[in-house]
């Protein structure tokens, strides 16, 4: 069993409406104190800070998610009038939410133009001193979204999001991007600054950022790896995902910290050393929807490489992988689907590069049920997973070497 912690940073006390958790009843947390209640796997809700009276800003969170990971944002599509922030307790590169969103609207409020404060007058609310104190729901007031957009864009959820048919804004979506596994979950609020404050052990320590190895090709000493070839006509960079955790036939897939990233010119092939431990995937850059390559190097039963395409979480083009240690084993596709592919089936990329959307559906929404058949129609499930299930063969290389081609 994990346990979602709600910290109190403020020095008063606060209360929250607590939905699909803790039997859905309200909590009161006193000034500098925790409330701890449980958290099943595969469960979801939102922890929702109240102000006078008023929903603001809230946590919203998915334990046991796809893939085996925890889900979680901040959203302040219902309003605000605090400062809060969700991440996974010991995981700080989790952290979700903008933890001086108030500060951050007052100073843009003061600086507005009378003009724009006018348009805001019946959803922006003042203390007697002049400065906000609580702002209505932006979902119901599309100048506000546009207000606060102008500074808090990408650190929070301002409108709906991907929901309903909408394909809502990028950067909203990608507030839903999915943790590291399935673990405790601590939101921070705080009338400043919403930062969880560091355990007294930790206070000396610098936060670090995570580096993501960067190469243009390695030497082949004869070790574990992949030899990657762009077959298209322009450089790419491909990252290399770890998973999180892998299990008897499930695996807990990363989506937030690339392993190792390989820039690869046009029609040229580069050798990616990587430990005979890794078991994940290698995709086009780091967004979704994205064509999967997954493989491990050294399986437990026969250490050899195995691997295989899925098409699950989108396609923005055409791979194969294959053996190279004589056997001539082989799979994938090298024909581009996305050309004439149906207009439901296809969706943007962040770059706005076009792709399929996941047949499997993820936090961005869910299965794609035109993807789905246009690509049982150009590929088909023995040659790439479409849908899960078995029928694509595994391509095994005891060299512990496998060749990933990318079109």
């Amino acid at each position: 069993m994990h346990y979602i912690n709600v910290h109190n940073q403020s020095d008063h006390d606060q209360t929250f409406e607590v939905h699909g958790f803790n039997n859905n009843h309200n909590i009161n947390v006193k000034p500098g104190a925790t409330t701890v209640f449980p958290a099943p796997d595969k469960t979801s809700g939102a922890i929702i800070a109240v102000h006078d009276g008023f929903e603001g800003e809230q946590a919203e969170i998915t334990k046991d998610g796809f893939m085996g990971n925890d889900f979680i944002d901040v959203s302040n599509i219902v309003g605000a009038g605090g400062n809060i922030t969700v991440q996974q307790v010991g995981e700080p590169a989790t952290r979700k939410g903008d933890p001086l969103f108030m500060q951050q609207f007052n100073t843009s409020w003061h600086r507005a133009s009378a003009s724009t404060k006018a348009s805001l007058k019946d959803c922006v609310h003042l203390n007697g001193k002049g400065d906000v104190a609580r702002i209505g729901a932006i979902k119901d007031y599309p100048q506000l979204e546009t207000f606060v957009r102008s500074f808090a864009d990408g650190k929070t959820y301002i409108g709906v999001g991907a929901w309903g048919g909408s394909p809502g804004v990028g950067s909203d979506n990608a507030q839903s991007s999915a943790a590291q596994g399935d673990k405790d979950i601590l939101i921070t609020y705080s009338d400043g600054d919403a930062t969880p404050a560091a355990p007294a052990q930790m206070q000396h320590r610098p936060t670090q950022q995570r580096l993501v190895a960067h190469t243009t090709g390695e030497n082949n000493h004869g070790g574990p790896g992949i030899i990657l070839a762009n077959k298209s006509n322009a450089a790419c960079t491909y990252y290399f995902y770890d998973n999180f955790w892998n299990g008897n036939g499930t695996a807990g897939a990363n989506f937030t910290h690339p392993e190792k990233a390989t820039t690869v010119n046009p029609n040229t092939t580069a050798f990616v050393s990587l430990p005979s431990t890794f078991k994940g995937r290698v995709q086009r850059g780091t967004a979704l929807p994205a064509t999967w390559v997954e493989f491990q190097l050294s399986a437990a039963n026969d250490h050899a490489a195995h691997g295989d395409v899925s098409l699950e979480q989108g396609c923005d083009g055409a791979a194969t992988i294959a053996s190279t240690d004589g056997s001539n084993r082989s799979n994938g596709f090298h024909e581009d689907i996305l050309k004439d592919a149906p207009h439901a089936a296809v969706t943007k990329k962040p770059n706005g590069e076009v792709a399929l959307a996941s047949t499997m559906g993820n936090w961005l929404g869910g299965p794609n049920e035109a993807a789905i058949e246009w690509e049982r129609k150009m590929v088909g499930q023995e040659r790439a997973y479409i849908t899960g299930g078995t029928g694509v063969p595994d391509v095994a290389s005891h060299n512990q070497v496998l060749a990933v081609d990318f079109y």
